[in-house]
């Protein structure tokens, strides 16, 4: 277990299997954007202006704005989450799955040190990574972890 809280401290986001991901730009409209994540079969979207990361779009905004009246050819900018929270190329593999988990997270953009967009860090990536590196911790963990029995089992 110090293996492992020793790596994930100290290897970086690019061991967990970053993917790329679409790219639309701010002036793109909604519709465009939502074809575009049909088209690639993925549930998000990074608005760049010029490779520099400026929002992101994802599968549970498009559910929010489909409760709602909503324009499908306003740019994507006026619905997109602005200044995202992102992970940098030097970010730590605990780092990104605490990012991950306090804002709820399944995927998050990397960004280098310029700003430009280099992909996302998924979540499918960090099970990878764990599997990977640490497959007896994760094969030998219990299917339900921390959990008390209520009742005798058995006989």
């Amino acid at each position: 277990m110090v293996d492992l809280q020793r790596n994930l401290n100290s290897e970086t986001v690019d061991h967990a299997d970053p993917a790329d991901a679409p790219r639309a730009a701010p002036t793109a409209t909604v519709r465009e954007v939502l074809h575009l994540l049909r088209e690639r079969s993925t549930g998000c979207a990074l608005i760049c202006d010029d490779e520099k990361l400026v929002g992101i779009f994802t599968e549970r905004d498009a559910l929010r704005l489909m409760a709602e009246e909503t324009d499908w050819d306003a740019p994507i900018s006026n619905v997109m989450v602005t200044e995202p929270v992102t992970l940098s190329e030097q970010s730590t593999v605990a780092e990104a799955v605490a990012k991950m988990a306090a804002g709820g997270y399944r995927r998050m953009p990397l960004v280098g040190s310029d700003g430009k967009a280099i992909g996302l860090v998924k979540v499918a990536g960090i099970l990878h990574y764990l599997v990977q590196h640490f497959p007896s911790v994760v094969y030998t963990l219990p299917p339900t972890p921390h959990h008390a029995t209520q009742e005798r089992e058995g006989a």
